[in-house]
């Protein structure tokens, strides 16, 4: 085998991910790294506490495949606290490496090749991959800037005879966009009357603004036993690099994420399972309160760096990226702007083109900036670009 085919060729089309290699060029130049989406600051302190009293208490072997009963247990509090839902912790909710996992579990473990998925676009990455690997083909729906409106009679154009899921992901990474009630119940009457699945990416949960509120879409008449619930505790409790994640909904969709879930990596970290246990019940009305004003304060200052610096933006209601329009700056496409950003400016940032199917031209002009930093940080992102 040469090395050229080595790759499989579900995933030879998809390269090296836009994130690796910004953070590459962002190393290589020293920049300031407001790419990828990980905080530069730590989670509360408490937790490394937990987990080191897990591992000293013997909980360092393999724990069952769908996750630690305490850990379960606590998600289904979670899940009946944050959104009104119940779920049988034994059978209705399943224990990943991060969020990431659960998608792909998901995906992996309940469609079959040819069927169809929808996501809306500017999407995360790892959708369309995560599509191919299963042999699924995937259309893309735009949601288009400033304001990232939802076309539901386009939705409604685009579902066809193989289409089998949609990946809905609200709070919205890129773009920051929380799909309302109104939306919601429209993509659910939709996913009812065609009979159709809802991957529902929640990893953002806890961070909205303003008057935005998260609503999961299996709030929805009808949509319980149709959606996977997928989220961690790594964007809340800023402890990304744990990938504590976890699939939740009816039994008989989380047997296909549990099916796939344990021949990708069987079991997740015991002790970061039982101390995220602890930390998921304990974290939780103060704190989340603090939480969500420290990122408003963060995505305001990060607002009117970029609108001094001479970037158009879109206000995010919710996540922690702020997407920023390039077409007033230059004519260069937001790739070629992304590496001369680093080289002149020494500010990283992702471009969006590999973020987008159906509308290239949106991923032209846009810039995804990350405002997950300290504010010290992101004071030094004002230098550098020299608002």
């Amino acid at each position: 085998m040469s090395q050229d085919t080595a790759t499989n060729t579900a995933l030879r089309s998809f390269g090296t991910s836009i994130f690796t290699e910004m953070t590459l060029a962002s190393n290589e130049h020293g920049a300031l790294n407001l790419a990828q989406g990980f905080p530069d600051f730590d989670g509360p302190g408490e937790i490394f506490g937990m987990a080191q009293g897990a591992m000293e208490s013997g909980h360092n072997q393999y724990a069952r495949s769908m996750g630690h009963p305490l850990l379960i247990e606590s998600v289904a509090r979670h899940l009946e606290r944050s959104q009104g839902l119940a779920y049988d912790p034994g059978t209705e909710i399943c224990i990943t490496n991060g969020c990431t996992e659960a998608l792909s579990a998901s995906v992996l473990g309940l469609l079959e090749p040819g069927e169809e998925v929808i996501l809306f676009e500017p999407f995360y990455d790892s959708y369309p991959a995560v599509a191919a690997m299963a042999g699924c083909t995937v259309k893309g729906l735009p949601l288009r800037f400033p304001d990232f409106a939802l076309d539901l009679e386009a939705l409604a154009a685009l579902i066809g005879e193989k289409t089998k899921a949609i990946i809905l992901n609200s709070p919205h990474n890129p773009s920051g966009k929380v799909f309302s009630r109104d939306e919601l119940a429209g993509i659910a009457r939709l996913c009812c009357e065609r009979d159709l699945l809802v991957f529902a990416d929640e990893v953002y949960e806890a961070l909205t603004f303003g008057d935005a509120e998260h609503l999961s879409i299996a709030t929805m008449p009808g949509m319980r036993e149709r959606t996977l619930i997928l989220s961690s505790t790594g964007k809340t409790l800023s402890l990304t690099g744990w990938k504590i994640g976890w699939a939740a909904g009816p039994a008989h969709l989380i047997a296909g994420t549990a099916a796939a879930k344990q021949f990708l990596s069987f079991s997740t970290c015991t002790p970061f399972q039982v101390a995220m246990a602890e930390a998921l019940d304990r974290y939780q009305d103060e704190y989340l309160s603090k939480f969500q004003a420290d990122y408003l304060a963060r995505r305001d200052l990060l607002a009117e760096i970029l609108l001094g610096a001479g970037f158009g933006i879109s206000l995010p209601a919710g996540a922690y990226f702020i997407l920023a329009d390039i077409s007033g700056m230059t004519e260069e496409d937001s790739r070629s702007f992304a590496f001369r950003l680093i080289r002149e400016k020494g500010v990283a940032s992702v471009p969006t083109g590999s973020f987008y199917l159906a509308a290239p031209e949106e991923g032209r002009k846009l810039l995804r900036f990350a405002f997950c930093k300290q504010v010290e940080t992101l004071e030094i992102a004002r230098a550098k670009l020299g608002t």
